[in-house]
C-alpha cells in the first residue's frame, strides 16, 4: 500500500472507489464520461451543486463521531489517499479505517424514502469491495445517516468472487484508458455478498408469513410424531431384512444400509352387483 499527495492532481492516473461503482454499473453514458475524464479529454464533473453529495460531505465528521460513540471503536486514517501495492492504477481515498479491526470505514448520507439496508449495501458494494482490495482489508463498515434522522451501521465482508469480477472489469476499463478504445459495460451481474445479520424484523404485516406460520404451528406436533415413528420403526426392521411390509407401509434397506419408508396403496375390494 502506497500513500500519495495531491489526490486531485492524480485522479486521472488511477481508478478510485467511486469510479468502481460506475465501472460495475449499467449506465453506458456515465462509463464513457468517466473514460474521457481519465484520458484528460474533459474535466471531472462539478458536484458542488449536487445537494445530496454536499450533504454527505458536510455530515461526514458527524457520521464518524456518531459511529465511534455508538460502536466504541476508533476511526483513523481519515481522508487517507492510498494506492494498491501491485496495481498502481488502483487507488482509494478512505473515509477512514477502524483501528481495532482494520475494517474500511465508509460514511454516507442517504434519503429516507424507500431506504433499506440491502439496497444501501448493493448501491455502495463496488466501492466497498474496491477499497477493501486496495488496502487488503477483510471487512468494511458502512455508516449511514438518513434524512429521516436515523443512523444505520452495515458490516460487509470482503468477497473474493465479487473482487475477482471487479478487478477484471477495472483492468478492462483501464486498458481502454491507455489505448483510447471506448469502453463497454462489463455486462455481468456481480454476486451479492452476504451481510452480517444484525437486525430484528417484525413480520406481523405479512399475510404470507401469517398463513405459513399457522400451517407450521398446526403441523408441528404431527411432524414431530412422524419423525419419532420413523426412528422407532427402523429399530424394528430385522438386520437381515431387505424389505419390511405391514399395516400400510413398506421399509426398504439400501445397499448402504439406509432405511427409507413409503406408503403402500391399499386395494379395496368391491362386491359384485347382482
Amino acid at each position: 500500500m502506497q500513500f500519495f499527495a495531491n489526490p486531485r492532481d492524480d485522479r486521472r492516473t488511477f481508478i478510485g472507489g467511486s469510479d468502481a461503482r460506475t465501472i460495475m454499473g449499467e449506465d453506458q453514458d456515465k462509463l464513457v464520461r468517466l473514460w474521457r475524464e481519465k484520458r484528460g479529454e474533459i474535466e471531472p464533473q462539478d458536484l458542488s451543486h449536487e445537494l445530496i453529495v454536499q450533504l454527505g460531505t458536510i455530515t461526514e465528521d458527524l457520521n464518524r463521531t456518531w459511529y465511534e460513540r455508538n460502536s466504541q471503536q476508533t476511526v483513523r486514517d481519515v481522508q487517507r489517499h492510498v494506492r494498491h501495492s501491485v496495481h498502481k492504477w488502483m487507488g482509494a481515498t478512505l473515509d477512514g479505517r477502524v483501528e481495532q479491526t482494520g475494517a474500511v470505514f465508509e460514511a454516507k448520507f442517504m434519503l429516507p424514502w424507500n431506504f433499506s439496508e440491502e439496497a444501501a449495501a448493493e448501491k455502495h458494494m463496488a466501492q466497498l469491495q474496491h477499497n477493501m482490495w486496495v488496502v487488503a482489508a477483510r471487512s468494511a463498515v458502512l455508516s449511514i445517516i438518513t434524512g429521516g434522522g436515523n443512523w444505520v451501521e452495515i458490516k460487509v465482508n470482503a468477497d473474493p468472487l465479487y473482487q475477482h469480477l471487479l478487478l477484471t472489469a477495472e483492468k478492462r476499463f483501464w486498458r481502454c484508458v491507455q489505448t483510447g478504445e471506448p469502453p463497454v459495460l462489463f455486462g455481468i451481474e456481480a454476486p451479492r455478498p452476504r451481510l452480517e445479520a444484525v437486525k430484528v424484523v417484525d413480520m406481523c404485516g405479512s399475510n404470507s408469513w401469517a398463513d405459513l406460520s399457522a400451517t407450521y404451528l398446526r403441523t408441528r406436533t404431527a411432524h414431530d410424531e412422524h419423525e419419532l415413528a420413523k426412528v422407532e420403526l427402523k429399530k424394528l426392521v430385522p438386520e437381515d431384512a431387505k424389505e419390511a411390509i405391514g399395516h400400510g407401509i413398506r421399509a426398504k434397506r439400501s445397499k448402504s444400509g439406509a432405511i427409507s419408508f413409503d406408503a403402500m396403496q391399499t386395494e379395496v375390494g368391491h362386491a359384485s352387483v347382482q
